[in-house]
Protein backbone atom coordinates (compact mmCIF):
# COMPACT_ATOMS: atom_id res chain seq x y z
CA UNK A 1 0.00 0.00 0.00
CA UNK A 2 1.44 3.07 -1.43
CA UNK A 3 1.58 6.13 1.88
CA UNK A 4 -0.16 9.19 1.24
CA UNK A 5 2.68 11.91 -0.30
CA UNK A 6 2.98 14.81 1.73
CA UNK A 7 1.12 17.36 1.65
CA UNK A 8 2.21 20.13 -0.56
CA UNK A 9 2.50 24.15 0.95
CA UNK A 10 0.04 25.23 -1.83
CA UNK A 11 -2.50 23.95 -3.85
CA UNK A 12 -1.08 24.72 -7.35
CA UNK A 13 -0.05 21.76 -9.62
CA UNK A 14 3.54 23.11 -9.90
CA UNK A 15 5.25 19.54 -11.68
CA UNK A 16 1.96 20.22 -14.49
CA UNK A 17 2.85 23.58 -14.59
CA UNK A 18 6.85 23.48 -14.92
CA UNK A 19 5.72 20.95 -18.11
CA UNK A 20 3.51 22.86 -19.92
CA UNK A 21 4.53 26.22 -19.07
CA UNK A 22 7.43 26.01 -21.73
CA UNK A 23 5.14 24.29 -24.44
CA UNK A 24 2.96 27.04 -23.95
CA UNK A 25 4.82 29.63 -24.15
CA UNK A 26 6.38 28.19 -27.24
CA UNK A 27 3.34 28.03 -29.04
CA UNK A 28 3.14 31.86 -28.98
CA UNK A 29 6.06 32.76 -30.82
CA UNK A 30 5.06 31.52 -34.81
CA UNK A 31 2.55 34.90 -33.92
CA UNK A 32 4.85 37.28 -33.01
CA UNK A 33 7.09 38.78 -35.95
CA UNK A 34 10.64 37.83 -36.42
CA UNK A 35 13.66 40.27 -34.28
CA UNK A 36 13.79 41.47 -30.40
CA UNK A 37 10.07 40.40 -29.98
CA UNK A 38 10.84 36.78 -30.33
CA UNK A 39 13.85 36.92 -27.69
CA UNK A 40 12.44 38.65 -25.67
CA UNK A 41 9.37 36.51 -25.13
CA UNK A 42 11.04 33.59 -25.25
CA UNK A 43 13.84 35.08 -22.16
CA UNK A 44 9.99 35.91 -20.36
CA UNK A 45 8.99 32.19 -20.71
CA UNK A 46 11.99 30.87 -19.40
CA UNK A 47 12.89 33.24 -16.54
CA UNK A 48 9.10 32.04 -15.64
CA UNK A 49 9.98 28.84 -15.52
CA UNK A 50 12.86 29.26 -13.56
CA UNK A 51 11.27 31.27 -10.91
CA UNK A 52 8.43 28.10 -10.74
CA UNK A 53 11.21 25.67 -10.34
CA UNK A 54 12.83 27.86 -7.89
CA UNK A 55 9.40 28.20 -5.59
CA UNK A 56 8.55 24.52 -5.94
CA UNK A 57 12.86 23.60 -4.60
CA UNK A 58 11.80 26.14 -1.48
CA UNK A 59 8.59 24.13 -1.13
CA UNK A 60 10.34 21.19 -0.94
CA UNK A 61 10.43 19.53 2.50
CA UNK A 62 13.94 17.81 2.24
CA UNK A 63 13.36 15.67 5.50
CA UNK A 64 10.74 13.52 3.78
CA UNK A 65 11.70 10.98 1.82
CA UNK A 66 9.41 10.02 -0.11
CA UNK A 67 7.58 11.85 -3.41
CA UNK A 68 6.45 15.18 -2.95
CA UNK A 69 3.45 17.45 -5.04
CA UNK A 70 2.36 14.42 -6.51
CA UNK A 71 -0.09 14.61 -9.25
CA UNK A 72 -2.35 12.35 -10.70
CA UNK A 73 -5.43 11.23 -13.26
CA UNK A 74 -6.23 8.51 -15.33
CA UNK A 75 -4.99 8.61 -18.92
CA UNK A 76 -4.95 4.84 -20.57
CA UNK A 77 -7.78 3.30 -18.11
CA UNK A 78 -7.33 -0.10 -19.89
CA UNK A 79 -3.98 -0.24 -19.50
CA UNK A 80 -3.52 1.37 -16.28
CA UNK A 81 -2.05 4.27 -17.26
CA UNK A 82 -1.46 7.36 -15.49
CA UNK A 83 -0.37 10.96 -15.78
CA UNK A 84 1.09 10.50 -12.45
CA UNK A 85 3.91 13.14 -11.57
CA UNK A 86 5.95 13.47 -8.04
CA UNK A 87 9.82 14.67 -7.33
CA UNK A 88 12.05 14.09 -4.41
CA UNK A 89 15.21 15.00 -3.00
CA UNK A 90 16.98 13.10 -5.64
CA UNK A 91 15.57 15.27 -8.56
CA UNK A 92 14.59 17.99 -6.95
CA UNK A 93 17.83 20.43 -7.82
CA UNK A 94 17.78 19.30 -11.19
CA UNK A 95 14.36 21.44 -12.24
CA UNK A 96 15.94 24.81 -11.37
CA UNK A 97 19.15 24.27 -12.84
CA UNK A 98 17.49 22.97 -16.36
CA UNK A 99 15.46 26.44 -16.16
CA UNK A 100 18.70 28.27 -15.44
CA UNK A 101 20.66 26.89 -18.00
CA UNK A 102 17.71 26.74 -20.68
CA UNK A 103 17.81 30.64 -19.78
CA UNK A 104 21.39 31.18 -19.97
CA UNK A 105 21.18 29.41 -23.84
CA UNK A 106 18.36 31.49 -25.13
CA UNK A 107 20.51 34.35 -23.82
CA UNK A 108 23.66 33.19 -25.86
CA UNK A 109 21.92 32.77 -28.97
CA UNK A 110 20.54 35.91 -29.03
CA UNK A 111 22.80 37.29 -31.93
CA UNK A 112 24.36 34.33 -33.02
CA UNK A 113 20.78 32.90 -34.14
CA UNK A 114 19.78 34.50 -37.29
CA UNK A 115 17.95 31.97 -39.49
CA UNK A 116 14.35 31.37 -38.21
CA UNK A 117 14.58 32.38 -34.84
CA UNK A 118 10.86 32.05 -34.05
CA UNK A 119 11.27 28.37 -34.42
CA UNK A 120 14.11 27.78 -32.97
CA UNK A 121 13.88 29.48 -29.41
CA UNK A 122 10.25 27.15 -29.81
CA UNK A 123 11.63 24.42 -30.01
CA UNK A 124 14.14 25.31 -27.31
CA UNK A 125 11.09 25.98 -25.12
CA UNK A 126 9.49 22.25 -26.63
CA UNK A 127 12.87 20.79 -25.30
CA UNK A 128 12.57 22.31 -22.31
CA UNK A 129 9.08 21.32 -21.19
CA UNK A 130 9.69 17.48 -21.92
CA UNK A 131 13.11 17.78 -20.49
CA UNK A 132 11.01 18.51 -17.13
CA UNK A 133 8.71 15.65 -17.88
CA UNK A 134 11.54 13.35 -17.53
CA UNK A 135 12.77 14.33 -14.07
CA UNK A 136 9.08 14.59 -13.01
CA UNK A 137 7.06 11.03 -14.37
CA UNK A 138 5.91 8.51 -12.14
CA UNK A 139 4.38 6.50 -14.64
CA UNK A 140 6.86 4.37 -16.58
CA UNK A 141 4.71 4.99 -20.19
CA UNK A 142 4.42 8.73 -19.09
CA UNK A 143 8.18 8.75 -18.39
CA UNK A 144 8.79 6.85 -21.80
CA UNK A 145 6.48 9.26 -23.34
CA UNK A 146 8.93 12.53 -22.08
CA UNK A 147 12.17 10.25 -23.10
CA UNK A 148 11.13 9.90 -26.64
CA UNK A 149 9.70 13.30 -27.57
CA UNK A 150 12.99 15.04 -27.05
CA UNK A 151 14.24 13.62 -29.76
CA UNK A 152 11.73 15.78 -32.19
CA UNK A 153 13.28 19.13 -31.33
CA UNK A 154 16.78 17.94 -31.11
CA UNK A 155 16.83 16.47 -34.55
CA UNK A 156 15.95 19.71 -35.75
CA UNK A 157 18.06 21.68 -33.93
CA UNK A 158 20.97 19.77 -35.16
CA UNK A 159 20.18 19.63 -38.35
CA UNK A 160 18.49 23.77 -39.05
CA UNK A 161 20.99 25.18 -37.00
CA UNK A 162 24.30 23.16 -36.92
CA UNK A 163 27.44 24.91 -37.41
CA UNK A 164 29.39 22.00 -38.77
CA UNK A 165 28.98 20.88 -42.65
CA UNK A 166 28.26 17.55 -41.70
CA UNK A 167 25.02 18.39 -39.28
CA UNK A 168 22.41 16.56 -40.96
CA UNK A 169 24.89 13.50 -40.80
CA UNK A 170 24.89 14.11 -36.71
CA UNK A 171 21.32 14.67 -36.51
CA UNK A 172 20.89 11.14 -38.10
CA UNK A 173 23.33 9.73 -35.87
CA UNK A 174 22.19 11.33 -32.71
CA UNK A 175 18.48 10.07 -33.54
CA UNK A 176 19.28 6.62 -34.43
CA UNK A 177 21.04 6.44 -31.46
CA UNK A 178 18.38 7.49 -29.22
CA UNK A 179 15.72 4.75 -31.11
CA UNK A 180 18.58 1.70 -30.27
CA UNK A 181 18.40 2.56 -27.03
CA UNK A 182 14.69 3.46 -26.37
CA UNK A 183 14.07 -0.44 -27.66
CA UNK A 184 15.41 -1.77 -24.70
CA UNK A 185 13.77 0.45 -22.24
CA UNK A 186 10.51 0.22 -23.61
CA UNK A 187 10.68 -3.61 -23.21
CA UNK A 188 11.82 -3.26 -19.48
CA UNK A 189 9.39 -1.02 -18.69
CA UNK A 190 7.10 -2.87 -20.29
CA UNK A 191 8.72 -6.68 -18.45
CA UNK A 192 8.15 -4.99 -15.31
CA UNK A 193 4.26 -3.92 -15.44
CA UNK A 194 3.59 -7.58 -16.95
CA UNK A 195 5.30 -9.28 -13.71
CA UNK A 196 3.53 -7.02 -11.59
CA UNK A 197 0.29 -7.85 -13.46
CA UNK A 198 0.78 -11.53 -13.00
CA UNK A 199 0.93 -11.07 -9.40
CA UNK A 200 -1.18 -8.15 -9.08
CA UNK A 201 -2.81 -6.53 -11.51
CA UNK A 202 -0.97 -4.46 -14.63
CA UNK A 203 0.75 -1.27 -13.55
CA UNK A 204 3.17 1.14 -14.64
CA UNK A 205 3.29 3.28 -11.43
CA UNK A 206 6.99 4.03 -9.87
CA UNK A 207 5.90 3.81 -6.68
CA UNK A 208 3.85 0.65 -6.80
CA UNK A 209 6.77 -1.20 -9.16
CA UNK A 210 8.99 -0.19 -5.87
CA UNK A 211 7.35 -2.32 -4.06
CA UNK A 212 8.02 -5.62 -5.71
CA UNK A 213 11.46 -7.32 -7.13
CA UNK A 214 10.87 -9.43 -9.93
CA UNK A 215 12.63 -12.87 -9.06
CA UNK A 216 16.10 -14.38 -10.47
CA UNK A 217 16.74 -13.77 -14.39
CA UNK A 218 13.38 -12.12 -14.62
CA UNK A 219 14.87 -9.03 -12.37
CA UNK A 220 18.34 -9.49 -14.48
CA UNK A 221 16.79 -9.01 -17.50
CA UNK A 222 15.24 -5.89 -16.68
CA UNK A 223 18.48 -4.21 -15.07
CA UNK A 224 20.16 -5.12 -18.02
CA UNK A 225 17.70 -3.79 -20.60
CA UNK A 226 16.79 -0.17 -18.47
CA UNK A 227 20.44 0.23 -17.58
CA UNK A 228 21.88 -0.40 -21.39
CA UNK A 229 19.14 1.70 -22.74
CA UNK A 230 19.73 5.11 -20.43
CA UNK A 231 23.57 4.08 -20.81
CA UNK A 232 23.13 5.06 -24.43
CA UNK A 233 22.24 8.77 -23.31
CA UNK A 234 24.23 8.91 -20.64
CA UNK A 235 26.82 8.55 -22.79
CA UNK A 236 28.76 5.36 -21.41
CA UNK A 237 31.46 3.99 -23.06
CA UNK A 238 31.02 1.73 -25.92
CA UNK A 239 27.74 4.25 -26.38
CA UNK A 240 29.38 7.52 -26.61
CA UNK A 241 30.61 8.23 -30.27
CA UNK A 242 27.61 10.11 -31.35
CA UNK A 243 28.34 12.81 -28.67
CA UNK A 244 31.79 14.21 -30.45
CA UNK A 245 29.85 14.39 -33.41
CA UNK A 246 26.92 16.06 -32.20
CA UNK A 247 29.49 18.55 -30.31
CA UNK A 248 31.44 19.35 -33.25
CA UNK A 249 28.60 19.53 -35.55
CA UNK A 250 25.43 20.73 -33.32
CA UNK A 251 24.30 24.39 -32.53
CA UNK A 252 26.36 25.32 -29.57
CA UNK A 253 23.37 26.19 -27.28
CA UNK A 254 22.33 22.44 -27.71
CA UNK A 255 25.50 21.37 -27.23
CA UNK A 256 25.63 23.20 -23.83
CA UNK A 257 22.03 21.20 -22.84
CA UNK A 258 23.53 18.07 -23.87
CA UNK A 259 26.82 17.87 -21.37
CA UNK A 260 24.98 19.90 -19.33
CA UNK A 261 21.46 17.66 -18.59
CA UNK A 262 22.67 14.13 -18.45
CA UNK A 263 19.27 12.74 -18.60
CA UNK A 264 20.55 8.94 -19.42
CA UNK A 265 22.54 9.26 -16.06
CA UNK A 266 19.40 10.29 -13.73
CA UNK A 267 17.31 7.49 -15.29
CA UNK A 268 20.15 4.94 -14.34
CA UNK A 269 19.94 6.58 -10.89
CA UNK A 270 16.12 6.71 -10.47
CA UNK A 271 14.97 3.59 -12.49
CA UNK A 272 17.40 1.26 -13.44
CA UNK A 273 18.58 0.53 -9.93
CA UNK A 274 15.96 0.97 -7.62
CA UNK A 275 13.79 -1.30 -10.01
CA UNK A 276 16.33 -3.89 -10.08
CA UNK A 277 18.23 -3.57 -6.43
CA UNK A 278 19.22 -7.17 -6.57
CA UNK A 279 20.55 -7.43 -10.14
CA UNK A 280 22.19 -4.20 -10.07
CA UNK A 281 23.92 -5.51 -6.78
CA UNK A 282 24.94 -8.80 -8.93
CA UNK A 283 25.98 -6.32 -11.68
CA UNK A 284 27.84 -3.82 -9.59
CA UNK A 285 30.94 -5.00 -11.24
CA UNK A 286 29.76 -4.24 -14.94
CA UNK A 287 29.15 -0.90 -14.26
CA UNK A 288 32.34 -0.72 -12.29
CA UNK A 289 34.51 -1.75 -15.17
CA UNK A 290 32.38 0.24 -18.43
CA UNK A 291 32.58 3.36 -16.00
CA UNK A 292 36.36 3.20 -15.50
CA UNK A 293 37.26 2.81 -18.58
CA UNK A 294 35.21 5.63 -19.96
CA UNK A 295 37.02 7.64 -17.08
CA UNK A 296 40.10 6.86 -18.64
CA UNK A 297 39.36 6.38 -21.88
CA UNK A 298 37.78 9.83 -21.85
CA UNK A 299 40.39 11.31 -20.27
CA UNK A 300 42.89 9.99 -22.49
CA UNK A 301 41.46 10.98 -25.84
CA UNK A 302 40.53 14.57 -24.35
CA UNK A 303 44.49 14.84 -23.72
CA UNK A 304 45.05 14.78 -27.72
CA UNK A 305 42.49 17.17 -28.71
CA UNK A 306 43.27 20.45 -30.70
CA UNK A 307 39.27 21.37 -30.50
CA UNK A 308 38.17 22.82 -27.86
CA UNK A 309 34.56 21.58 -28.08
CA UNK A 310 35.93 18.04 -28.97
CA UNK A 311 38.14 18.40 -25.25
CA UNK A 312 34.85 19.13 -23.66
CA UNK A 313 32.77 16.43 -25.19
CA UNK A 314 35.74 13.12 -23.91
CA UNK A 315 35.98 15.47 -20.58
CA UNK A 316 31.87 14.82 -20.28
CA UNK A 317 31.90 11.33 -21.14
CA UNK A 318 35.15 10.94 -18.36
CA UNK A 319 33.19 12.42 -15.87
CA UNK A 320 29.95 9.93 -16.79
CA UNK A 321 32.58 7.40 -16.18
CA UNK A 322 33.33 8.27 -12.73
CA UNK A 323 29.34 8.86 -11.72
CA UNK A 324 28.62 5.70 -12.67
CA UNK A 325 31.72 3.90 -10.36
CA UNK A 326 30.31 6.29 -7.88
CA UNK A 327 26.94 4.43 -8.10
CA UNK A 328 27.82 1.39 -8.35
CA UNK A 329 29.45 1.76 -4.95
CA UNK A 330 25.93 1.94 -3.77
CA UNK A 331 26.03 3.85 -0.10
CA UNK A 332 25.62 7.21 1.31
CA UNK A 333 28.90 9.39 -0.06
CA UNK A 334 28.33 7.81 -3.56
CA UNK A 335 25.49 8.36 -4.34
CA UNK A 336 24.91 11.67 -2.70
CA UNK A 337 28.45 12.88 -4.86
CA UNK A 338 26.52 11.48 -8.28
CA UNK A 339 23.37 13.48 -7.75
CA UNK A 340 26.22 16.65 -6.45
CA UNK A 341 28.29 16.06 -10.05
CA UNK A 342 25.05 15.85 -12.05
CA UNK A 343 23.80 18.68 -10.59
CA UNK A 344 27.00 20.53 -11.29
CA UNK A 345 27.14 18.91 -14.96
CA UNK A 346 24.91 21.51 -15.65
CA UNK A 347 26.70 24.76 -14.42
CA UNK A 348 30.66 23.56 -15.20
CA UNK A 349 29.57 21.38 -18.35
CA UNK A 350 27.16 23.38 -19.89
CA UNK A 351 28.92 27.11 -18.73
CA UNK A 352 32.20 25.55 -20.33
CA UNK A 353 30.61 24.68 -23.90
CA UNK A 354 28.64 28.31 -23.89
CA UNK A 355 31.84 29.97 -23.32
CA UNK A 356 33.33 27.87 -26.49
CA UNK A 357 30.73 28.93 -28.27
CA UNK A 358 31.12 32.48 -27.51
CA UNK A 359 34.87 32.08 -28.64
CA UNK A 360 34.05 30.19 -31.97
CA UNK A 361 31.34 33.12 -32.64
CA UNK A 362 34.51 35.81 -32.51
CA UNK A 363 36.76 33.75 -34.22
CA UNK A 364 34.52 31.28 -36.09
CA UNK A 365 37.07 28.17 -34.63
CA UNK A 366 38.03 26.68 -31.32
CA UNK A 367 40.49 24.80 -32.67
CA UNK A 368 44.31 25.20 -31.06
CA UNK A 369 45.89 26.66 -34.24
CA UNK A 370 43.21 29.77 -34.41
CA UNK A 371 43.85 30.31 -30.78
CA UNK A 372 46.91 31.57 -28.78
CA UNK A 373 47.24 34.43 -26.42
CA UNK A 374 43.82 34.92 -25.70
CA UNK A 375 44.56 36.21 -22.29
CA UNK A 376 45.69 39.61 -23.55
CA UNK A 377 42.61 40.65 -25.51
CA UNK A 378 40.18 38.68 -23.54
CA UNK A 379 40.74 38.75 -20.22
CA UNK A 380 37.30 38.55 -18.26
CA UNK A 381 36.81 35.44 -20.31
CA UNK A 382 39.69 34.07 -19.66
CA UNK A 383 38.80 34.45 -15.73
CA UNK A 384 35.61 32.84 -15.80
CA UNK A 385 36.87 30.17 -18.09
CA UNK A 386 39.68 29.50 -15.69
CA UNK A 387 37.14 29.29 -13.06
CA UNK A 388 35.13 26.82 -14.51
CA UNK A 389 37.61 24.50 -15.67
CA UNK A 390 38.97 24.64 -12.50
CA UNK A 391 35.95 23.63 -10.99
CA UNK A 392 35.64 21.00 -13.54
CA UNK A 393 38.95 19.21 -12.29
CA UNK A 394 37.51 19.64 -8.50
CA UNK A 395 39.77 22.41 -7.42
CA UNK A 396 39.32 23.27 -3.45
CA UNK A 397 36.48 25.99 -3.15
CA UNK A 398 34.40 24.95 -5.98
CA UNK A 399 31.65 22.94 -6.47
CA UNK A 400 33.63 20.26 -8.19
CA UNK A 401 35.90 19.39 -5.70
CA UNK A 402 33.02 18.29 -2.94
CA UNK A 403 31.48 15.69 -5.67
CA UNK A 404 34.33 13.88 -6.28
CA UNK A 405 35.80 13.74 -2.83
CA UNK A 406 32.33 11.94 -1.82
CA UNK A 407 32.48 9.68 -4.94
CA UNK A 408 35.92 9.43 -4.59
CA UNK A 409 35.20 8.44 -0.53
CA UNK A 410 31.88 6.29 -1.52
CA UNK A 411 34.19 4.46 -3.99
CA UNK A 412 37.27 4.14 -1.58
CA UNK A 413 34.87 2.56 0.92
CA UNK A 414 33.58 -0.58 -1.18
CA UNK A 415 36.97 -0.83 -3.56
CA UNK A 416 39.99 0.67 -2.28
CA UNK A 417 41.79 -0.30 -6.21
CA UNK A 418 39.12 1.29 -8.14
CA UNK A 419 39.32 4.49 -5.66
CA UNK A 420 43.05 4.45 -7.36
CA UNK A 421 42.22 4.02 -10.41
CA UNK A 422 39.17 6.54 -10.49
CA UNK A 423 41.87 9.31 -8.97
CA UNK A 424 44.08 8.52 -11.57
CA UNK A 425 41.34 9.44 -14.23
CA UNK A 426 40.70 12.46 -12.10
CA UNK A 427 44.38 13.45 -12.78
CA UNK A 428 44.20 12.76 -16.28
CA UNK A 429 41.22 15.24 -16.23
CA UNK A 430 43.75 17.85 -14.55
CA UNK A 431 46.43 17.36 -17.24
CA UNK A 432 43.85 17.64 -20.50
CA UNK A 433 42.54 20.98 -19.63
CA UNK A 434 45.55 22.96 -18.12
CA UNK A 435 47.24 21.44 -21.55
CA UNK A 436 44.79 23.05 -23.24
CA UNK A 437 44.58 25.83 -21.45
CA UNK A 438 48.07 27.00 -21.22
CA UNK A 439 48.47 26.36 -25.31
CA UNK A 440 45.30 28.00 -26.29
CA UNK A 441 45.32 30.89 -23.54
CA UNK A 442 48.85 31.70 -22.74
CA UNK A 443 51.00 32.72 -24.75
CA UNK A 444 51.91 35.19 -27.71
CA UNK A 445 49.29 36.59 -29.70
CA UNK A 446 49.57 34.70 -33.35
CA UNK A 447 46.58 35.41 -35.19
CA UNK A 448 44.94 38.99 -36.27
CA UNK A 449 41.54 37.52 -35.45
CA UNK A 450 42.50 37.05 -31.82
CA UNK A 451 44.25 40.57 -31.40
CA UNK A 452 41.06 42.24 -32.23
CA UNK A 453 38.66 40.05 -30.32
CA UNK A 454 36.31 41.64 -27.95
CA UNK A 455 36.16 40.51 -24.57
CA UNK A 456 32.66 39.71 -22.94
CA UNK A 457 29.75 41.52 -23.93
CA UNK A 458 27.69 42.35 -21.01
CA UNK A 459 25.09 39.36 -22.21
CA UNK A 460 27.82 36.69 -21.88
CA UNK A 461 29.63 38.33 -18.91
CA UNK A 462 26.08 37.90 -17.27
CA UNK A 463 25.75 34.09 -18.20
CA UNK A 464 29.57 33.10 -17.30
CA UNK A 465 29.29 35.26 -14.15
CA UNK A 466 26.46 33.26 -12.72
CA UNK A 467 27.56 30.25 -13.38
CA UNK A 468 30.90 31.21 -11.98
CA UNK A 469 29.15 32.34 -8.76
CA UNK A 470 27.12 29.01 -8.31
CA UNK A 471 29.92 27.05 -8.75
CA UNK A 472 31.73 28.98 -5.57
CA UNK A 473 28.44 28.94 -4.02
CA UNK A 474 28.17 25.02 -4.46
CA UNK A 475 31.75 24.48 -3.00
CA UNK A 476 31.99 26.87 -0.46
CA UNK A 477 28.44 25.92 1.00
CA UNK A 478 28.07 22.18 -0.19
CA UNK A 479 25.19 22.09 2.80
CA UNK A 480 22.21 23.97 0.90
CA UNK A 481 22.74 21.01 -2.05
CA UNK A 482 23.60 18.06 0.68
CA UNK A 483 20.39 18.82 2.77
CA UNK A 484 17.89 18.68 0.14
CA UNK A 485 19.56 15.39 -1.60
CA UNK A 486 20.14 13.53 1.91
CA UNK A 487 16.75 11.75 3.03
CA UNK A 488 15.95 10.54 0.06
CA UNK A 489 19.70 9.47 -0.81
CA UNK A 490 19.57 7.43 2.29
CA UNK A 491 16.55 5.90 1.61
CA UNK A 492 17.87 5.17 -2.20
CA UNK A 493 20.80 3.17 -0.11
CA UNK A 494 18.74 1.56 2.14
CA UNK A 495 16.41 0.01 -0.83
CA UNK A 496 19.44 -1.39 -1.97
CA UNK A 497 21.70 -2.74 0.51
CA UNK A 498 18.25 -4.17 2.43
CA UNK A 499 17.56 -7.77 2.44
CA UNK A 500 15.28 -8.14 -0.43
CA UNK A 501 13.87 -11.19 0.20
CA UNK A 502 10.59 -10.16 0.91
CA UNK A 503 10.01 -8.13 -2.07
CA UNK A 504 8.01 -5.36 0.29
CA UNK A 505 10.55 -5.52 3.11
CA UNK A 506 11.61 -2.13 2.32
CA UNK A 507 10.17 0.65 0.14
CA UNK A 508 11.59 4.52 -0.28
CA UNK A 509 8.22 6.05 -0.88
CA UNK A 510 8.02 5.81 2.78
CA UNK A 511 7.03 9.01 4.18
CA UNK A 512 9.10 8.90 7.98
CA UNK A 513 12.08 10.68 7.93
CA UNK A 514 15.58 9.15 7.17
CA UNK A 515 18.20 8.55 9.35
CA UNK A 516 20.69 11.39 9.25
Amino acid sequence: MIPEPAAAPFSLPILSLLIFLPLAWASLLPFLREGRTVRMVALAGAVLELVLSLLMLAALRPEVAGMQFVEQASWIPSLNVHYLLGIDGIAALFPPLTALLFCAVILASWTSIQFMPRLYFALLLALESVTMGVFCALDLVLFFLFWELTLVPIYFLISLWGIGPERRYAATKYTLFMLAGGIPLLFGMILLGLHHASAAGLTFDYRVLLEYSQPGPGQTLVFLLLFFGFAVKAPLFPFHTWLPTVLREGPVGLSALLVGLKLGVFGILRFALPLAPTAAREYFWLMTVLGLIGLIYGALVALRQSNLRKMLAFSSISHVGLVIVSLAAMNIQGVQGAVFQLANFSLIAGGLMLMAGFLHHRLGSTDLASLGGLVRPLPRFTALFLLLGMASIGLPGTNGFIAELLMLLGILQTAPIVAVIALLGVILGAAYFLGFFQRAFLGPVVQPAVASAIDLRPRELLIASVMGLLVLTGGLFPSLAQKVTVSAANAWVMRMTANLDNPTSFSPVNDRESPP
